[in-house]
């Protein structure tokens, strides 16, 4: 009987298959800067538990600068994926829910033991929830264009620095002793509620992209006096910031329910018929 399977010499001009297909460079380098954020907000944590809060802290802070550079980025290259969405989630969810809840925890909660323990968990929760709510609106395409405008509820990143303002106070001399563990606790609960919240928190992600002649000289110079207050000043520019933002919501609560009634109070328009400019 002949043998059904008779050895043979492999062809050496034969091209070898791929088993995966190659990943451009335009795609690997906004998960690059993702994975670099999510390694400080790692570092944070030990740094806070090492009592080291100040190197801590701007572990954080810088962590939700490159989440909002990440995204522009990938854009920018033309390298967005669902892996990359993915991966940014499950980053931010890290940096922003579980982090900073911990360092608050290790610095002034844990003089209230379980109950301080019960708050971390319910920040850390909120922003998991504020989140995926996050990720499920992007799908929505009924949604009108001037609603992305704003968030549906406080960011994942301003919850994050924001709540990280009793450690600003501290380093600027107020002192966070256990008898105002209370206030802290209190303050992150707030939190909590804005982020899983349905107020409206302003963006400012559409605004326009055309600047004013004379404004840009401006911008630079108010630019570069931000920047060097934040390197010479940074908690107290931290804290001016915190407070800033804290006092837009509801400012921008009354802008999104003016925007909300003259969308309400226009004509529907007839399918198939272009919307009025604006």
């Amino acid at each position: 009987m002949s043998d059904l399977f008779p050895p043979f010499a492999p062809d050496p001009d034969e091209p070898k298959r791929r088993l995966f297909k190659p990943v451009p460079v335009r795609v690997i380098i906004p998960n690059i800067i993702t994975l670099i954020a999510l390694c400080l907000g790692l570092t944070a944590i030990r740094l806070a538990y090492e009592g080291r809060y100040e190197p801590a802290v701007i572990a954080i802070v810088v962590a939700a600068l490159l989440d909002g550079v990440d995204g522009r980025v990938a854009r920018l290259l033309k390298g967005t994926s669902r892996f990359g969405a993915e991966l940014d989630s499950l980053a931010d969810f890290v940096n922003f829910g579980v982090t900073p809840a911990l360092i608050l925890y290790s610095f002034v909660l844990h003089e209230l033991r379980a109950l301080g323990w019960i708050v971390v968990l319910v920040f850390a929760i909120a922003m998991a929830l504020r989140l995926a709510r996050f990720n499920v609106m992007l799908d929505d395409p009924h949604r009108p264009e001037w609603k992305k405008n704003f968030f549906t509820g406080m960011p994942a990143p301003a919850g994050a620095v924001t709540s990280l303002l009793p450690l600003y106070l501290n380093f600027l001399g107020v002192p966070m002793e256990a008898i105002l563990a209370p206030v802290v606790l209190v303050y992150l609960l707030g939190l909590a509620f804005l982020m899983v919240s349905t107020i409206p928190v302003y963006s400012g992600k559409n605004v326009g992209s055309n600047v004013p002649r004379h404004w840009v000289l401006p911008i630079f110079v108010l630019s570069a006096a931000a920047f060097g207050l934040l390197v010479s000043f940074p908690f107290e520019m931290l804290t001016v910031i915190t407070v800033l933002f804290l006092g837009t919501i509801p400012v921008g609560v009354m802008r999104y329910r003016k925007l909300d009634r003259l969308h309400a109070q226009r004509p529907s328009q007839p399918e198939g018929e272009p919307p009025p400019a604006a």
